[in-house]
């Protein structure tokens, strides 16, 4: 088990199964990817950098964070940095792990900001200089994986438990991935039953 720090969810394990099967979305997927059979939490590690942007004159400050395994999801966006009664402590074994070292990680920050910019109207930007600062430590962002299935056939959605919304292939292919490559019965530890 590895003991982390997590955003507090906003979804509790019961409105994320309500989510992964009510309404006719639910329904749906109960016709097409068959029924609901277990819900896990999931977390996925992000380091949190304080951003000042420079450009024609102005100046912009942000907090973003990336996450830590490939810098391929969208920056998380945080109003303030997280104070100690947004945090909890978890010990868990559903964690991916950090693979980007803290150079990598504010490069790709940098990069995700200079995008974002350029999509707004490149014309727009001048003089533009862009600060990232990390913040130590890493947070881990909490979501709720709903796996469905019949007979050997499985299927998956995730909700991130902290924004209430569904997650797109980015997140999906992350767990997948994780799942696939941890093959280890030593480490895996069964899923819960929603039942």
């Amino acid at each position: 088990m590895t003991r982390i720090q997590s955003l507090r969810p906003n979804v509790t394990r019961e409105e994320a199964v309500r989510q992964f099967s009510g309404g006719i979305p639910g329904r749906l997927r109960e016709i097409w990817c068959g029924p609901l059979r277990s819900v896990a939490d999931f977390y996925i590690p992000f380091r949190i950098f304080e951003v000042e942007i420079s450009n024609a004159g102005k100046k912009d400050r942000r907090i973003l964070g990336l996450d830590a395994v490939t810098g391929s999801l969208d920056p998380y966006y945080f109003d303030h940095l997280p104070s100690s009664n947004e945090i909890l402590e978890v010990e868990t074994r559903n964690c991916l792990g950090s693979s980007l070292n803290p150079g990598q990680a504010q490069e790709f920050v940098v990069t995700k900001v200079q995008r974002l910019l350029f999509t707004r109207g490149f014309f727009r930007i001048r003089n533009l200089a862009i600060s990232v600062n990390p913040v130590p430590g890493e947070i881990h962002i909490p979501y709720w994986v709903g796996f469905r299935g019949r007979g050997s056939s499985a299927n998956f959605a995730v909700i991130d438990a902290v924004r209430r919304q569904p997650e797109g292939a980015r997140v999906r292919r992350m767990l997948e991935e994780w799942l696939t490559t941890n093959t280890d019965p030593s480490t895996m530890t069964p899923l819960p039953s929603i039942f």
